[in-house]
């Protein structure tokens, strides 16, 4: 099969074509013929050596987010899907096994419908991202009605945030540079202001308190913390963020591995998106072999959505 992936950690050019075995659907797991799979950042720090590469050996192929069809169900699998059923999954990168790749093997739990309307290309900006959105909302941990400050909210992480918290009921307050105000408001966010270092007290001319919780998508968790609450809650999406404890507010970390098989939360991002309440975010197309231009384009910065290599 084809498939994308280093065996030397580097820039975007160690990205190759890779001729490995199709994989078989063992008990409990999905054959998924991938169709699309979204180019994340996660996957620039697999190439790096950076993630997801400690307990594995070489050749690697990244990619976390793949939509497709069933191709074959294991043994003892519990589901009402069939082969040909269009889906989307989640995949954990360890070493071959990345969404970069013609046929990925995942557990059932991993893997939910498309959304009705929604093309593969469409559904695979859906499974990761919505899922680290989901999970940073969840480690808030906040009550019905509650205040969250977005951060990043015109890329794709921090769209889902956004779009995520309106469903949840929370008010939100989101920042945006003044080219993407009118999409943040798209949206959902009942708020809009302008990015950068004087985001929290901007914030806080609005609610001189300070908002319940913040979810940090764009890394500025140690400024933005200002804009939260005394005993608020942070939940930042960009590893190796460091956010100083001050005022008895909690800093958590999202770790989206954690919520690969949490099949009930993915598929809630299917039903959210059929109705309209979650919206595709894809920036640009490319075909597989051209992975390393769509590393290129990730590490550019300025896009507002993920580009999508299709396979």
């Amino acid at each position: 099969m084809k498939a994308i992936g280093l065996t030397a950690f580097g820039g975007p050019e160690v990205l190759r074509v890779l001729d490995p075995p199709v994989p078989e659907a063992g008990p409990g797991e999905i054959r998924i013929r991938v169709h699309a799979a979204t180019v994340n950042p996660v996957d620039a720090l697999v190439r790096r050596g950076i993630a997801f590469v400690a307990d594995a050996e070489p050749p690697y192929v990244p990619g976390m987010d793949a939509a497709g069809v069933v191709e074959q169900i294991g043994e003892g699998v519990d589901t009402d899907l069939t082969v040909g059923d269009h889906v989307m999954a989640v995949a954990v990168v360890s070493g071959m096994h990345g969404a970069y790749a013609e046929h990925l093997v995942v557990p059932a739990e991993s893997v939910v419908r498309v959304p009705a309307g929604a093309s593969d290309i469409e559904a695979a900006t859906l499974p990761m991202n919505g899922l680290t959105a989901h999970m940073a909302l969840d480690l808030l941990e906040l009550p019905a009605g509650a205040t969250v400050a977005v951060t990043g909210a015109a890329v794709a992480v921090g769209g889902y945030a956004v779009q995520l918290a309106k469903a949840d009921g929370f008010r939100v307050i989101a920042d945006a540079a003044p080219k993407d105000e009118q999409l943040v408001k798209e949206l959902g966010a009942d708020v809009v202001l302008l990015r950068g270092t004087d985001f929290p007290e901007l914030v806080r001319e609005e609610i001189p308190d300070g908002v319940d919780g913040l979810v940090d998508t764009a890394g500025i968790a140690a400024l933005a913390i200002r804009a939260v609450r005394d005993g608020g809650r942070v939940a930042s999406s960009v590893g190796g963020t460091q956010v100083p404890a001050e005022r008895g507010i909690e800093t958590r970390h999202t770790f989206v591995p954690q919520y690969a098989r949490e099949h009930a939360k993915l598929d809630r991002l299917r039903e959210l998106a059929e109705k309209s309440s979650l919206t595709s975010r894809v920036a640009r197309t490319l075909p597989a072999e051209q992975a390393p231009e769509a590393h290129r384009l990730l590490e550019a910065g300025g896009l507002r959505g993920r580009v999508v290599l299709t396979f």
